[in-house]
């Protein structure tokens, strides 16, 4: 996913072109390739992100264009243009390497409809990140991590989906960039 605004980063850039050795967005392309999991990378971008898309194409990633209109209702959009499992992902995780996504991959049940990765409030307070998005699950406060695999073909129009967690306190999918405090903790690392 990288086609946001990236209104709360209150900068002229397009967030995923940020700089962190590389633009961000070519960190999380280069683990999914290195991952060796995927037989297709495609990134589902919009008018929002017009050089995320340009980028995306000169690395030889072929894209989809979404509406625009916010995360959630971009992914419910573009899944139905998939017949097989969607590992999906947010554009903005510069720490992310090839091994973290493979034990993703092996810790997911394929079984599953939706899986959802989570980290848990307490792992992302040690590491004073604020989270905005709060889910309880087993008496607990977790955060998403932007990280789901999802069965596109055992979705129904936009019907509840049952949703699959996995618990995963890492730091190389804790930090998504969401604002500049973010981007100035990546410098940090």
């Amino acid at each position: 996913m990288c086609g946001g605004k990236g209104t709360r980063m209150n900068l002229p850039q397009e967030k995923l072109l940020l700089k962190y050795k590389n633009p961000v967005i070519q960190h999380v392309i280069n683990a999914l390739q290195e991952s060796g999991c995927f037989s297709k990378i495609i990134g589902a971008t919009s008018s929002n992100a017009p050089r995320t898309n340009e980028f995306l194409k000169s690395l030889g990633i072929s894209t989809i264009q979404t509406e625009g209109n916010g995360y959630v209702n971009d992914l419910n959009q573009i899944l139905h243009n998939f017949d097989e499992h969607v590992f999906v992902i947010s554009g903005d995780m510069p720490l992310l390497d090839a091994k973290i996504i493979r034990e993703i991959v092996q810790l997911v049940d394929i079984k599953n409809t939706w899986t959802t990765v989570l980290l848990s409030k307490n792992f992302l307070d040690s590491l004073y990140m604020k989270t905005e998005y709060l889910v309880n699950y087993n008496k607990k406060e977790y955060s998403y991590s932007g990280i789901s695999i999802v069965n596109p073909i055992r979705l129904s129009g936009m019907n509840h989906v049952e949703e699959s967690f996995v618990i995963l306190d890492d730091k190389r999918i804790a930090l998504n960039l969401n604002t500049k405090q973010d981007y100035d903790l990546l410098g940090t690392t």
